[in-house]
């Protein structure tokens, strides 16, 4: 019986290798763009939805209104998600230097006011080029005009951007940060070696006719988050080759991570809930696979109290996975300038392994509240 299980074990151990490999090799295929001089001519809108962001909207705002990229080819539609504070009146405060406001109205409840804000958005934009972020997202003055210079001078339909979490100020924010530059290589990987699967809607830009060519969001409109990567999937049974990950410091855009617990779990129960409605379900197996693998591994450290054996196994398992976890890292935490991070893998990876079982499992069971809706 143990050296069935032992088995099990170890090849969901090889599965979990395989796919850090595959990662290691899809990051390692995403150069550095080198970005030449170009007479920009791409009209681009930049998307926003907004909720209860009167903290930093401004912020957001203003960083935009700095980039160098040409203000007659940029505008600028943020949409309101009917909020309860002074987020509205601040945008509209924007309105003479060329901010425009929208506000949904809608009468019926929605499970994803998120991507009725983005769809309202395109809808009105006069742009050629989409390119989405965040209400509470900070970014450089080169930020446009980088996705814009790839764009022009690469032809692709879609980018995914990097992003990252900065201003950290206690450990457990900078473990998060850790953790999402993972998820966030984890994409690009994938990107890099032409499987585009996830990617992150804070920094997001698509050409507005592939949108409406793929029915937007249809089919995807009865979940609260999956306006980035469920999107992504859609373009890409069409057009598999021409999605980049724009590997770029000066592209990324900067997001604070969750101050406590309870913020934190329910963004990750938002971000589980997609995974279901993945278009390739060998995605969908995978996830199952490694969400496998991280259980045997608990399970193997609670049998090691009762057998040796089962603590051997377990060694083995949590040796490897910290490996080349640690060498997937490195050069990803070096691209963030961020190297100092990788010492505390040796926190976060007994960590994750509890906190990802437990998303797996509540992930797409149970309600979450997300800006003060309780959402499935």
């Amino acid at each position: 019986m143990i050296v069935t299980y032992s088995i099990i074990s170890l090849s969901l151990t090889g599965l979990y290798l395989l796919v850090l490999i595959y990662l290691i090799k899809g990051w390692s295929n995403l150069k550095r763009p080198k970005l030449v001089a170009v007479d920009f001519k791409t009209k681009v809108t930049v998307l926003i939805a907004a909720r209860n962001e009167e903290e930093k909207i401004a912020l957001t705002i203003n960083d935009i209104l700095a980039q160098d990229y040409p203000k007659h080819l940029m505008e600028v539609i943020i949409v309101d998600d009917h909020s309860t504070d002074r987020t509205a009146e601040i945008i509209r405060s924007y309105a003479p230097q060329g901010i425009k406001l929208l506000q949904l109205n809608e009468d019926k409840p929605l499970n994803s006011y998120k991507k009725k804000a983005i769809a309202e958005a395109i809808n009105l934009s006069t742009g050629e080029l989409m390119v989405a972020t965040d209400a509470d997202c900070r970014m450089g003055p080169q930020w446009l005009s980088s996705i814009v210079n790839y764009y022009e001078t690469r032809n692709p339909v879609m980018i995914s951007s990097p992003v990252t979490y900065f201003e950290e100020k206690s450990l457990f924010e900078n473990l998060q940060t850790l953790e999402f530059g993972y998820l966030v290589a984890m994409g690009a990987s994938f990107i890099g070696n032409h499987k585009a699967s996830t990617c992150n809607g804070a920094n997001f830009a698509y050409r507005k006719d592939v949108f409406y060519e793929v029915g937007g969001f249809k089919g995807i409109d009865e979940l609260a988050s999956g306006d980035d990567e469920l999107l992504l999937q859609k373009v890409a049974e069409k057009y598999a080759d021409r999605i980049a990950f724009l590997k770029l410091p000066e592209a990324i855009v900067y997001t604070h991570a969750k101050a406590n617990m309870k913020e934190f779990l329910n963004q990750r129960r938002r971000w589980a809930s997609k995974s279901t409605k993945y278009k390739d379900k060998k995605i969908v197996a995978l996830a199952v696979g490694i969400w496998l693998f991280n259980v045997l591994i608990l399970v193997n450290g609670i049998l090691s109290f009762f057998d040796v054996r089962f603590f051997y196994l377990f060694l083995l398992q949590y040796g490897l996975k910290f490996i080349f976890e640690a060498i997937f890292l490195l050069p990803v935490t070096a691209f963030f300038k961020r190297r100092e991070l990788i010492w505390l893998l040796f926190l976060l990876s007994p960590i994750h392994i509890v906190y990802f079982v437990y998303v797996g499992l509540i992930g797409n069971t149970k309600k979450y509240v997300w800006k003060g809706r309780t959402v499935r």
